[in-house]
């Protein structure tokens, strides 16, 4: 699974996934669907999405990736997860084409999600990205709108190393004649946004330079108000441009009870106040920037920052970002891609962030609320495995 494995469970085709969905009866094929890509923001662009059509009515499926603490939180209907009986059915009943055609673990996840929401004859499907665009197993659909949130360097392995390329391979979801949704964006990737949405004679809507109303939300991150703006034109778009009908308190309803509807997580998440307590799973420099902005603007006497990443981060872009002036307390998410907290230790040194080693994340997060005063923060970040471990 791409999830423990890293760079071993990446496919550079889609022969597997269109090989898959033959095989599954092509499910994808019966779904109205919203697709959403994007370096940062994709996962609660598309939860906010599936609350708002949610409040508005509709029978909406909800495919989004990494799970925090249950496989099952990747395939929602509702809010309610996939059942263990179908999961476990869906692997009984194809496991012999899966060992055949060496099908991954995406591959078979994004399977499993078509097949349910089929069966299930969901309304609408928001379908998130696993990791570029062009490639990925999901870029089989044909949906309603497309949603590109925004660009940013991660995964710069296999989506390449500037902000052109890996643009051009998350304009790889645009689609002939389905208009697309833009977020955010810089001069490097506007054009590159363009051209494709050209060559595919696609509408193309900058939400950015369009949408100026800033709704309230339960999701209170900083990131979220850029996030709002890209929800807020995909739903006038989906008004404008389908059957769906989605009113104004349908809108302002769906902002408000994101959590409650779909069950997020782990974006700025308050898990305690005197000491006040936050995790958020923002992990490459884009999404850092904002998260440790957002701290600093925070009232404290002493910030303490429990710190995990994965073997594969490139250091030497994030630790810069963080605060010299806070108590690090360095541990290893427990997974295989986890990076040794000794190394990291090592590595923040060199950025004066200066700390002790802890054998886990929990004993790093007990040992970081037994230090800590009333009037101290504490943020528990760096990894998405990070946040899973303490919630």
């Amino acid at each position: 699974m791409y999830q423990l494995q890293g760079a071993s469970a990446y496919k550079k085709d889609l022969k597997n996934t269109l090989l898959l969905m033959n095989h599954l009866g092509n499910p994808q094929a019966d779904l109205k669907c919203v697709h959403v890509a994007g370096t940062n923001g994709k996962g609660s662009t598309s939860h906010m999405l599936a609350s708002i059509l949610q409040e508005a009515g509709y029978k909406v499926g909800l495919y989004t990736s990494p799970h925090l603490k249950d496989y099952r939180e990747r395939i929602k209907i509702n809010g309610n997860q996939i059942t263990e009986d179908f999961v476990c059915e869906f692997i009984h009943s194809n496991k012999s084409f899966f060992e055949a055609n060496d099908v991954s673990f995406f591959e078979m996840t994004v399977g499993l999600a078509f097949s349910y929401f089929a069966k299930e004859k969901v309304d609408i499907a928001i379908i998130e990205v696993g990791m570029g665009g062009r490639l990925d197993a999901t870029n089989i659909i044909t949906p309603l709108v497309s949603v590109i949130t925004n660009i940013g360097l991660d995964h710069t392995q296999f989506l390449g190393n500037t902000l052109e390329l890996i643009a051009a391979e998350k304009a790889g979801i645009i689609k002939p004649e389905i208009p697309v949704i833009i977020g955010e964006y810089t001069t490097e990737t506007k054009p590159v946004f363009e051209a494709k949405a050209k060559e595919n004679n696609s509408e193309i809507y900058f939400a950015a330079d369009i949408i100026t109303e800033n709704l309230p939300s339960d999701l209170i991150g900083d990131y979220q108000k850029h996030n709002k703006k890209t929800v807020l034109q995909t739903i006038k778009v989906l008004n404008n441009n389908t059957d769906f009908n989605i009113s104004q308190s349908n809108i302002e309803s769906g902002l408000l009870n994101v959590v409650k509807n779909t069950g997020l997580l782990g974006r700025w998440q308050q898990l305690g106040e005197s000491p006040k307590i936050i995790c958020d799973t923002a992990h490459n420099k884009n999404g850092l920037e904002i998260v440790l902005n957002q701290i600093q603007k925070e009232k404290f006497n002493q910030l303490h920052i429990v710190l995990g990443v994965v073997n594969d981060k490139d250091l030497d872009e994030v630790l810069p970002l963080f605060p010299k002036n806070a108590i690090y307390y360095f541990c290893k998410p427990n997974i295989p891609r986890g990076l040794e907290a000794l190394t990291l230790k090592e590595k923040a040194a060199h950025y004066g962030l200066k700390g002790s080693i802890l054998h886990s994340v929990p004993e790093a997060y007990k040992k970081a609320k037994e230090l800590a005063t009333a009037d101290d923060f504490i943020y528990i970040g760096g990894s998405t495995f990070v946040v899973a471990e303490i919630l």
